[in-house]
């Protein structure tokens, strides 16, 4: 019994720490309705990792992971500029756009690198039961880092969930306050991804946000 309490404790720390910042992103995520982003992003990142696997990096090294990270932030950037003050192209349409040409590049990459597709099915299921103490701790510290910038912006970050109509500062106000946003919340899909998969991080991500909608729409609630 005790064997088994030590080899799910690192599992069960970090499913608790991935909850709590993907819950609070579920908020931002559930009221703008552009439900599948996490998706089309974990997408971006996997892409981005099998071209540093192209390019003879190791799946595990710091190299691959900072290839993800730039590849993801870049894409990302992309998708916070195209806020408009009026939309013409619903970011949802977008976020379909960048998720299936992902998809696609990814497939293709597959081909070419061995072990892709098994790379592939990797970001579906996730490696939680052998997360390490180290990966914990490692998350444990970005998503403080990310916390602790979100506590200085989080009034504008709200506004901007909030305004369903037009934009609650000037046009470029508003896309910086964006572009933070969504480069905080890439890494964080960027990291979690890995660890429990894209289902689990969808569920987190989407699902307490919808259960606590039907009680309540306080924020801090």
């Amino acid at each position: 019994m005790m064997d088994n309490i030590l080899f799910l404790s690192a599992p069960i720390t970090v499913s608790i720490l991935m909850a709590g910042i993907l819950a609070y992103f579920g908020n931002h995520i559930l009221t703008r309705g552009i439900i599948f982003i996490d998706i089309a992003v974990a997408q971006i990142a996997a892409l981005g990792t099998m071209i540093g696997l192209l390019f003879g990096l190791t799946e595990e090294s710091s190299g691959v992971q900072l290839v993800s990270y730039v590849f993801t932030i870049l894409i990302i950037a992309m998708f916070a500029l195209t806020k408009f003050r009026d939309q013409v192209i619903p970011q949802e349409a977008i976020i379909g756009i960048i998720y299936c040409i992902g998809l696609g590049l990814a497939m293709l990459l597959a081909e070419r690198i061995p072990g892709g597709s098994n790379f592939i099915s990797k970001t579906i299921t996730g490696n939680l039961l052998w997360v390490t103490w180290d990966q914990v701790l490692n998350s444990l510290i970005l998503f403080l880092v990310i916390s602790i910038i979100h506590l200085f912006f989080w009034k504008h970050f709200i506004a901007i969930s909030d305004t369903k109509n037009g934009l609650p500062y000037s046009l470029w106000k508003t896309r910086s306050y964006e572009l933070i946003f969504y480069i905080t919340f890439g890494i964080v899909i960027v990291k979690a991804v890995p660890i429990g998969g894209i289902f689990m991080v969808f569920i987190l991500l989407i699902a307490p946000t919808a259960a606590a909608t039907l009680f309540t729409r306080s924020w801090k609630k």
